[in-house]
C-alpha cells in the first residue's frame, strides 16, 4: 500500500516526482524517498514522515536530474523509518522502488548475503535491488535484468528501477499491484495510478498482469507476461486536475462527504427513466447471465463489505433472492460452497484491492455463474478481470476514511437489486415505486448535508470519550457498523456497532454516563422494538444520540438524550440518507479531537497488500 512515481524527461524530474507523491499520500504517509540520476551518480534522499518532510529536505539537500523514481511508503516490512524507506539501492548503483509484498524475500535475503551482498534494511523490497544487481553484473541489460529478477519474485509486486549505468532509462513491472504509464511529448512517466500524472499528461497506458515496461524521454517498450513484445492501448483520463485537489474545503473528507449528491447522481446518471432501470448498463447480455442468479456471493473489505450487507437485506426483501456477505480476507481460506447459479459480486472502490482481488481470481475455480464487479476506478484490475460491471462514478477519493464511494456503492447496489428483481419477477408497479425513490436520493443527500452546523455541536460531547457504541436494527445495522468504523478510523475512538436487539445479550454492560451511544431510527416496523432498545440504554444512565427519520415517532423528553432528525427519502435509500450524518458526526469529531482527518495513523487508502 504504497505510492511510486517515476520520470524520464528532458528537464529536472524532482519537483514532478514530489507533486506525484503528494497525489499518491492517500496510498501511504510512513516514510518518503527519491533517486534521481545526476551527472552520472545516483542521488537518494529518504525521509520518515510524510512528503512535506521530505520536500523540506530538498531545500536543505538540493538536488536535480532528469531521470528519477520515488516512493510514499505505507509499512509492512520494517518500522517507519529513514532506513527502511524507499528507494532501496543495491551498490550505490540501482535503485528500486516497490508496492506489495515479497513473500519469499527471507529465502532470498539468504541467498543473496552468501553471494556477498550486504542488507541495510528490514524490507522485503531490498532483495529486488541486489537481484537486479546481480542480474546486471552478469551482462545482462536493465530490461533483461528486471524482467529475470521478477521471475524470481512470490507475491505482489510493483517497481520502478533505476540504474546508474544506464541513464534516461526506468524500468516498470507490475504483478498483484497496480502501475501504469503516462505519455507525454519527449517524456515519459510511471504512476501508481492517474492521479500521480495527471499533472504532467492525461494520455495513460494501463499495464498489464505480468507487464515489464521500459520507458525512456522518447520510448515506451512493453514486455508481458509471456516474454512478448506488445503494445498496450493509449488511453486519455478525463480526470481532471481540480478533481484531486482540497479547494476550499479544510479537509479532502468534508470535500468528498459534500461530494455526494453530485457523485450519487453521476452513478444513477443514464441508468434509470420511467421508473426502470435502463438496458445494458452492467455490460451487452447481461440480462441473459442475471436472469439465472439464484443466489448471490457478495465478497468485499471494510467500507465495502457494509455496502454489501446493505445489500443483502436488498437483494432478499425486495428480489426475493438469497445472499451471502463475506469479508474479503476469510474468503479465500475456507472452502466456501457454491450454490447452482450464484453471482459472484466483488465490491471495490479502488479495484486493486488484494484481498478481493485474491477473492475474484480463486471464484474463477469455484463454479459461479459468472462474477459483477462494482468499482470506482476504470482500468483497475477488478474492472478488467471481472465478467460483468458497474462503475459508481464517485470521482477521486482521496480521504482515507471512506465517504461518497460508500453511497455511490448503495447507489449502484441499489441498481442491481432493482434489475434482479425484475428479472425474478417482482411487480412494476413496486420497481417503479422504488426506482422514484432512487432517483430522488441526490436532493435527499443535499438535505442531509444542511445537518452539519448541528452534528458539529453534538460532536463536541465526544472529544473527551474513549468508547462509543452504535445500534441499528434490520438494514440499518450494517450503517451503524459504518458509522462506528468512520469513528474509530479518524478520531481514534474505539467504537463498536451491534443490532440493538442484542444490547440485553451483553453490550449493555458497557452502558454507563460515560458510554455515548448512537442510533439509527428509521420509520418501519422494527421502529417499536428499538424504541424499547433505546429505553434499556436510558434506564442505565447512558447519553443517547439519537439519529431518527423525519417522519418516526421518536421523542426523548430528559437531559439524557439527543434527537436529529433525517429526511430519509424513503426505506428503500434511508441507508444513504442516515450514513451521512454519521459521517459529519465522525469528521467533526476527528477535527475537534486533532486528529489527522485525511490521513489517520496506520492506514491507508488503497489495499494493495494481503
Amino acid at each position: 500500500m504504497c505510492g511510486i512515481v517515476a520520470a524520464c524527461t528532458q528537464r529536472d524530474v524532482v519537483p514532478i516526482l514530489l507533486a506525484g507523491l503528494k497525489a499518491l499520500e492517500y496510498r501511504g504517509y510512513d516514510s518518503a524517498g527519491l533517486a534521481v540520476l545526476n551527472d552520472g551518480h545516483l542521488v537518494r534522499l529518504r525521509m520518515p514522515g510524510k512528503v512535506r518532510e521530505l520536500e523540506a529536505q530538498t531545500k536543505v539537500s538540493p538536488v536535480s536530474g532528469w531521470t528519477g523514481i520515488a516512493h510514499t511508503r505505507w509499512a509492512t516490512h520494517g518500522a517507519p523509518n529513514q532506513v527502511n524507506a524507499h528507494p532501496h539501492v543495491s551498490r550505490d548503483s540501482v535503485a528500486v522502488v516497490h508496492n506489495g509484498i515479497i513473500e519469499n524475500h527471507a529465502e532470498l535475503r539468504v541467498e543473496l548475503q552468501a553471494a556477498g551482498y550486504a542488507f541495510e534494511s528490514e524490507t522485503d523490497t531490498e532483495v529486488i535491488a541486489h537481484l537486479i544487481h546481480r542480474n546486471l553484473a552478469e551482462g545482462a541489460s536493465l530490461l533483461e535484468a528486471v524482467t529475470a529478477a521478477t521471475r524470481r519474485l512470490r507475491g505482489a509486486y510493483a517497481i520502478a528501477v533505476l540504474c546508474r549505468d544506464v541513464p534516461g532509462h526506468v524500468v516498470g513491472a507490475r504483478r498483484g499491484s497496480p502501475l501504469c504509464v503516462g505519455i507525454g511529448i519527449g517524456e515519459h512517466f510511471l504512476g501508481s495510478d492517474v492521479q500521480a500524472l495527471i499533472q504532467v499528461t492525461n494520455r495513460i497506458v494501463y499495464l498489464e498482469e505480468g507487464d515489464v515496461a521500459e520507458i525512456t524521454p522518447d520510448d515506451l517498450k512493453v514486455i508481458d507476461a509471456e516474454g512478448h513484445k506488445v503494445t498496450r492501448r493509449v488511453r486519455e483520463s478525463d480526470l481532471s486536475l481540480d478533481a484531486v485537489e482540497r479547494g476550499e474545503y479544510r479537509h479532502y473528507m468534508l470535500k468528498e462527504i459534500c461530494e455526494q449528491p453530485i457523485a450519487v447522481a453521476n452513478t444513477l446518471e443514464g441508468r434509470i427513466a420511467e421508473g426502470r432501470v435502463l438496458p445494458n448498463i452492467f455490460g451487452v447480455d447481461a440480462d441473459r447471465l442475471l436472469a439465472r442468479v439464484r443466489h448471490v456471493h457478495v465478497v468485499a473489505c471494510g467500507t465495502s463489505y457494509h455496502a454489501g450487507l446493505v445489500a443483502r437485506y436488498w437483494l432478499e426483501g425486495i428480489a426475493g433472492i438469497p445472499c451471502t456477505v463475506e469479508v474479503a480476507s476469510e474468503y479465500r481460506y475456507r472452502n466456501a460452497v457454491v450454490m447452482p447459479d450464484t453471482l459472484f459480486l466483488a465490491i471495490s472502490q479502488s479495484g486493486e484491492t488484494a484481498d478481493t482481488l485474491a477473492a475474484l481470481r480463486e471464484a474463477r475455480q469455484r463454479g459461479y455463474l459468472g462474477s459483477l464487479g462494482i468499482c470506482n476506478v476504470p482500468e483497475s484490475s477488478l474492472v478488467r478481470e471481472s465478467d460483468l460491471i458497474l462503475m459508481t462514478r464517485a470521482g477521486p477519493e482521496i480521504g482515507v476514511a471512506s465517504t461518497k464511494a460508500f453511497t455511490t456503492q448503495l447507489a449502484a447496489l441499489a441498481l442491481l437489486v432493482l434489475e434482479l428483481a425484475r428479472l425474478n419477477g417482482v411487480a412494476q408497479d413496486k420497481l417503479a415505486a422504488l426506482v422514484k425513490e432512487l432517483a430522488a436520493l441526490p436532493r435527499v443527500l443535499s438535505g442531509t448535508l444542511e445537518l452539519a452546523p448541528a452534528i458539529a455541536k453534538l460532536a463536541e460531547a465526544f472529544v473527551n470519550k474513549h468508547h462509543a457504541l452504535f445500534l441499528g436494527r434490520g438494514v440499518q445495522y450494517p450503517v451503524a457498523m459504518e458509522g462506528a468504523l468512520k469513528l474509530k478510523e479518524i478520531s481514534y475512538i474505539h467504537a463498536e456497532a451491534y443490532p440493538a436487539g442484542e444490547l440485553k445479550h451483553g453490550p449493555l454492560a458497557l452502558v454507563d454516563e460515560d458510554m455515548p451511544v448512537i442510533a439509527v431510527a428509521p420509520n418501519n416496523q422494527l421502529l417499536e422494538k428499538l424504541k424499547s432498545n433505546l429505553e434499556e440504554v436510558r434506564a442505565r444512565g447512558g447519553q443517547l444520540y439519537v439519529i431518527a427519520d423525519a417522519d418516526a415517532d421518536v421523542a426523548l423528553n430528559d437531559n439524557r438524550g439527543h434527537l436529529l432528525k433525517v429526511s430519509t427519502g424513503g426505506n428503500f435509500v434511508s441507508p444513504a440518507a442516515f450514513t451521512v450524518p454519521l459521517q459529519l458526526l465522525a469528521y467533526h469529531v476527528a477535527v475537534l479531537r486533532g486528529t489527522d482527518v485525511d490521513q489517520p495513523r496506520n492506514l491507508a487508502k488503497s489495499v494493495t497488500v494481503e
